[in-house]
């Protein structure tokens, strides 16, 4: 049987297609701008005959109607990253949050530690061979699909064909429902002024030849828009989104000199705009991975001049950060920040740098802290920690006393706290 007919003997619609959720069933979720909306919709219409099913995904940029309180005896979520839609429930208790680093969720569903029973994902239409591409969202959902006794996929027309390691044939898939919407957008936005200052100095950091590591937000932006000057850069990211085609159409991003798949950009998912979304599609230079290969802190390490530019919701003094909750209250989730800090401090000439304006909420609140507020987690040890960059400069933590570290941190915090950083550095014992 050729594989037009396999297609087309599994094409159903979503409702059929989700009576195969059974009550105690656990369910993946395909993540980032990759979400099946219309299998979640059809999924939480069947909420009436399902209990106790367990939903699991990493960060979604879509709506999440399952963790609604009167679904609570259908759907439990579990969360391997905390996004907006689900963060309400994970902190009022009806939703969980399993702390894991990217690189490491893959296995989960590979070992057993987490079995899927059905994953629930979104795929481009099939090439000559029957062939699906994941498009947007490799990551953590190729290895989710392929570890589930029961892959139900939508087939969005819309869907960009990435290459790499990055495709599922049809004759894997249990059910197909064919749709048609638009990929989930990020709003692009434009950096403050103060964003853009810490962009300068991350960008007199970088040297030409490097590799970068970034995310989306302002930060990432604010240094993108500082290297036009630079040259024969490259990429090996778990995320990037529209910034890096004006770098690449301006010849700054070429990847010529990267040490670990020279010519291409490494990520495992994406999300940005429709102007992404068509750079992408079918472009050589880009090469998807799953989670595991990508933000594998050896792969990572490969890449001489690795520069892993990550963020922080507080640092203490000592240089422990947080990035995953404020206070006891869960935000977002480890992600790739350890596995890319460890593999840019194992890179030659590599620079592991944490990246965060000073203050929050108006200056009215420093982010850089004596003590980390109570019940805050800690996502990269004082250990890992190289470099700091705020608005007000650079601190290189590494190989440093707790002294000269404070001492450092104190220099990049907002000047209208650094008497009280200092005067409790000393209560303290630092100084």
């Amino acid at each position: 049987m050729n594989w037009e007919a396999i297609y087309r003997k599994k094409v159903t619609d979503a409702d059929a297609a989700l009576s195969a959720v059974q009550s105690g069933n656990r369910v993946y979720i395909g993540g980032g701008a990759g979400v099946p909306k219309v299998l979640i919709d059809a999924l939480v219409r069947q909420a009436p005959h399902l209990r106790d099913v367990e939903i699991t995904h990493i960060l979604t940029f879509a709506d999440a109607p399952y963790v609604d309180e009167k679904y609570s005896a259908s759907f439990r979520h579990n969360a391997l990253f905390i996004g907006p839609a689900v963060r309400k429930a994970v902190n009022d208790g009806r939703a969980d949050f399993t702390p894991i680093f990217l690189s490491e969720v893959p296995a989960l569903f590979r070992n057993g530690i987490l079995p899927l029973d059905v994953s629930l994902i979104s795929l481009s239409p099939p090439d000559e061979h029957g062939f699906c591409s994941f498009g947007v969202e490799v990551g953590s959902t190729k290895p989710a699909a392929g570890a589930a006794r029961v892959v139900i996929a939508e087939i969005n027309r819309q869907m960009p064909r990435t290459l790499g390691d990055s495709f599922i044939h049809v004759s894997r898939l249990t059910q197909i429902v064919e749709v048609d919407y638009p990929i989930p957008e990020a709003p692009q936005g434009g950096s403050s002024e103060l964003h853009l200052r810490v962009g300068e100095h991350i960008a007199e950091m970088i040297p030409d030849g490097a590799t970068l590591q970034m995310g989306i937000g302002s930060i990432p932006d604010a240094v993108l828009q500082n290297l036009g000057n630079h040259r024969d850069l490259g990429i090996h990211t778990e995320l990037f989104s529209d910034g890096v085609i004006d770098m690449f159409e301006a010849g700054v991003i070429t990847c010529n000199r990267k040490t670990f798949h020279p010519g291409k950009i490494i990520s495992g998912f994406l999300f940005g705009s429709k102007r992404l979304y068509k750079f992408i599609h079918n472009n050589p230079i880009i090469e998807m991975h799953p989670s595991d290969y990508v933000n594998d802190p050896f792969n990572i390490a490969q890449n001489e001049k690795m520069v892993a530019i990550n963020s922080a919701i507080q640092i203490d003094l000592t240089g422990q950060v947080c990035a995953d909750s404020i206070g006891t209250r869960f935000y977002s989730g480890v992600g790739g920040q350890i596995d890319f800090i460890r593999g840019a401090a194992r890179s030659k000439g590599g620079l592991p740098i944490i990246a965060f304006l000073s203050t929050a909420k108006g200056d009215a609140i420093s982010r850089i802290v004596p003590t980390l507020t109570e019940g805050a987690g800690v996502i990269t040890t004082r250990n890992d920690v190289h470099y700091v960059v705020t608005e007000y400069g650079v601190a290189n933590l590494h190989g440093k006393t707790v002294r000269q570290r404070t001492q450092a941190l104190i220099n990049i915090a907002h000047p209208k706290f650094r008497d009280e950083l200092a005067h409790a550095a000393h209560n303290l014992g630092y100084m």
